[in-house]
């Protein structure tokens, strides 16, 4: 099987998904048209170059419907004879475009290809594009449906992660994003954003909080409380599902789940044929990818059934990775990987994750498999493994080694 390697990747910065963000104005194809740009512009990306651009999108209605991933090339400097796809795997989406690009090129179709994702939460707001899973009766009766926030919930509840647990890990989270910022971990990938004026608009991450404390985190409410006790009363269809829990113990709130962000971010995936076409020199291969269905009603468990499975397929242990990205959608669902695999906390999202940073939905798989590639090379270790959660119940993972 032909070998699939990532060349290059960059992103956005994340901006607060609010209208007084800074990214609130750039509409998705233009957030998506920086990426695909600075692709071009680093690695000479002249005709048509590569095969496809695979774009995840999860919220796919008004400016980001259509087929986004073709408004995206068109609204850049690529050249028009370059498709595009748009694909949706929810939170995973980012990281199963390049999953499903680089398994285009392990089996031969095409040298190379473009593959990331984009989401602007503040113009688009998340859940806006509906879906059966939520509001069909027939549907969500019969599968349990609770909202995520009541999930993540479940998780703390069923494995035993307190409220003080969850919060230590989101401060920590603040604390290494910020000296990551600092030191300059984020230099090689992120691509500022420019006005028409050619004016900076946006150059880092606006949502970071570093200056959050245990106490300030002590003094928020839990968020899915109200949802789950009294109106609709969620908590009810998690208990009959799972009776053993009795009661459900609501931990989460704005400070120790994913931030509501806007950005974008992409990967230059190919064989060894693209890179000797554009004179460049491998950054890693792609090892591995799996992706896998789960309970939807706990629904935020699938980093743990995909990371065995990936490493199943692939032949290897945990012990073989040496560094992880475990998308912070909730504290619990970090916790519940490190405990499920006796995992270090200091090998998992070592630059700080989307609790401190955002989770632009779409964008978020390609952007923690970027994280991991230049933390990979920054620190000179070999192997890496990004996983997320996925809404309704599935999990997606990617295996990446230095070449």
């Amino acid at each position: 099987m032909t070998e699939a390697y990532i060349y290059d990747a960059v992103r956005t910065p994340r901006g607060k998904g609010r209208k007084d963000g800074s990214l609130h104005e750039v509409s998705a194809a233009r957030l998506s048209a920086v990426a695909l740009n600075a692709l071009k512009e680093r690695n000479g990306l002249e005709g048509h170059a590569v095969e496809d651009v695979i774009w995840g999108n999860v919220t796919q209605v008004a400016e980001q419907g259509a087929c986004l991933a073709r408004t995206a090339v068109l609204a850049s400097d690529l050249d028009e004879s370059i498709p595009g796809l748009s694909i949706n795997r929810f939170c995973a989406s980012g990281l199963e475009a390049v999953n499903v690009a680089a398994n285009q090129v392990r089996g031969g179709a095409g040298n190379g290809y473009i593959a990331g994702g984009v989401e602007c939460m503040s113009r688009v707001p998340m859940g806006s594009d509906g879906g059966a899973i939520a509001v069909d009766p027939s549907i969500a009766i019969d599968n349990y449906f609770v909202p995520q926030g009541i999930s993540a919930d479940i998780i703390a509840t069923k494995y035993g992660f307190t409220r003080d647990m969850a919060d230590a890990m989101a401060v920590e989270s603040q604390k290494r994003a910020k000296a990551a910022w600092d030191a300059g971990h984020f230099s090689r990938s992120v691509v500022p954003v420019y006005d028409v004026n050619g004016l900076p608009i946006l150059a880092y991450d606006e949502f970071m909080r570093p200056e959050t404390d245990m106490q300030s985190l002590g003094a928020l409410n839990p968020s899915f409380k109200q949802m789950g006790e009294v109106m609709p009363g969620f908590d009810k269809i998690a208990i009959l599902k799972y009776p053993e829990l009795e009661r459900i113990n609501h931990i989460h709130h704005a400070g120790n789940s994913s931030g509501i962000v806007d950005g974008a971010a992409a990967v230059l995936i190919g064989n060894k044929e693209l890179g000797e076409q554009l004179g460049l020199k491998p950054r890693a291969r792609i090892r591995a990818t799996a992706k896998i269905g789960t309970d939807p009603t706990i629904m935020l468990t699938g980093p743990v059934p995909v990371t065995e499975k990936i490493l199943r397929e692939s032949g290897m242990s945990i012990s073989d990775i040496d560094l992880f990205e475990v998308n912070e959608a909730f504290a619990s669902v970090v916790m519940r990987f490190e405990q499920a695999f006796n995992v270090d906390h200091a090998k998992v999202n070592v630059n700080g994750g989307s609790i401190a940073m955002g989770h632009p939905l779409g964008a978020t798989g390609a952007m923690i498999l970027s994280a991991l590639l230049d933390e990979l090379e920054r620190s000179d270790k070999e192997t890496g493994l990004a996983t997320l959660c996925i809404g309704s119940g599935m999990g997606a993972a990617t295996i990446i080694e230095r070449v």
